[in-house]
């Protein structure tokens, strides 16, 4: 089916099971067990020789139609579904690498993902190398013998850097390593990273996949190979997406397409008011002609995606951070909250917020200022946005 449907259609019809009941919509599986014919079914199942469901920790139909559909949008081999976005990455890395093994990552990543690398993985004998995520011969040089994965965020959360995703697998694949692309801010609808030479593919469904804001959840995706040591570690060690997130995940799914057009268009009109007001240091955006990335993002991307980062210009009696702070507090329609992906617009501090973990040097090196905002484009009228930060138009 993948090679026969445009994307949208695939989202739609891709994946589904039906049962004898004939429903046109996916069912919903809340089962934790599943019955079998005879003791040797249940037999064949355990030990693998006979395909289908036995416990929901691994196996779940509902789960299976998720995993089925996010497979064919990003045209991957399999799927595993997780709880989350950073138990995903949990589980790609324990799946994957041992202890020994190098990883080379991005240092423009989610401060959480920092986190797991720098401090949690390093206890259990893993090394991590950060570097620029632009910059490919850093990549290249920061490569040992031993180096296993190569992790990339892109765009970057949250100054929306663009890797160049083929050039970087190009890298790892002379060093002996895969290359693993956390496609949070686009989504297969506006980038497909395996297609770009990437071997791995990371989501937090929770974003842009669920849309509105309701569940948690995580995807990784590649070739069979690959992914079946990862499916090994979620049963074991049950990181488990519930059926019902799943089920949410499905629907979000149908309406991925047109809803990251939406949020794309928005985020670009908001951009390009965002550079002409006199409160805005600088903006960044990759659907932006003054984006470092610009021509990059136009090759690799379809659209710019829903995530504005912009520097607040502080007045004289202001400090970085009280300038940002002023106008987060000024809105009154957008939500104040670290979250993205959503329906509803969203604003945060990335310094306080979602990297106020990662060290002020760290967050220096990753060029996140006191004065950073991010705005996560929802599906608001852009002028009512716009009226909602009004703010940045005084001087």
């Amino acid at each position: 089916m993948n090679d026969q449907y445009h994307l949208e259609t695939l989202a739609v019809r891709a994946g589904t099971l039906t049962t004898e009941f004939g429903e046109n919509s996916e069912a919903l599986f809340l089962n934790s067990s599943f019955r079998f014919n005879s003791a040797a079914q249940a037999a064949a199942r355990f030990g693998g020789t006979e395909p289908g469901n036995i416990y929901s920790r691994f196996t779940n139909p509902t789960v299976t139609m998720f995993q089925d559909k996010l497979a064919a949008l990003e045209g991957a081999e399999q799927c595993v579904a997780t709880a989350s976005g950073m138990s995903a990455i949990l589980a790609c890395i324990m799946g994957i690498c041992s202890a020994g093994d190098h990883i080379v990552a991005s240092r423009s990543i989610f401060g959480t993902t920092v986190q797991l690398f720098t401090n949690i993985l390093k206890r259990w004998g893993l090394e991590v190398t950060l570097v620029s995520l632009t910059d490919v011969e850093a990549w290249k040089a920061a490569a040992k013998p031993n180096t296993k994965l190569f992790f990339a965020e892109t765009p970057s959360n949250p100054l929306t850097e663009v890797g160049d995703i083929a050039r970087l697998s190009e890298v790892a694949h002379a060093a002996g390593a895969y290359l693993a692309v956390d496609n949070c801010f686009c989504t297969p609808a506006l980038q497909q990273p395996l297609k770009l030479g990437a071997d791995i593919v990371i989501h937090s469904a929770t974003k842009y996949i669920d849309g509105q804001g309701r569940v948690l959840g995580g995807a990784v995706l590649g070739n069979k190979v690959l992914i079946e040591p990862v499916y090994a570690f979620l049963r074991t060690a049950g990181v488990t997406m519930s059926a019902f997130n799943a089920w949410v995940f499905v629907k979000g799914l149908e309406t991925l397409q047109v809803r990251m057009e939406a949020h794309a268009a928005r985020a670009l009109a908001l951009a390009q008011w965002l550079e002409q007001q006199p409160g805005v240091e600088r903006v960044y955006y990759p659907g932006l002609p003054s984006h470092p990335q610009y021509a990059l993002a136009q090759k690799q991307q379809r659209l710019g995606g829903g995530i504005v980062t912009f520097e607040v210009k502080p007045k004289a009696d202001q400090t970085a951070q009280e300038a940002a702070w002023a106008l987060i507090d000024a809105t009154r329609l957008i939500s104040i909250t670290a979250n993205l992906g959503d329906a509803k617009s969203t604003i945060t501090h990335p310094a306080t917020t979602t990297h106020s973990r990662v060290s002020a040097e760290a967050r220096a090196e990753a060029g996140i200022k006191d004065n950073l905002v991010r705005i996560a484009v929802g599906l608001e009228h852009v002028d009512d946005l716009k009226a909602d930060l009004q703010l940045l138009t005084r001087t």
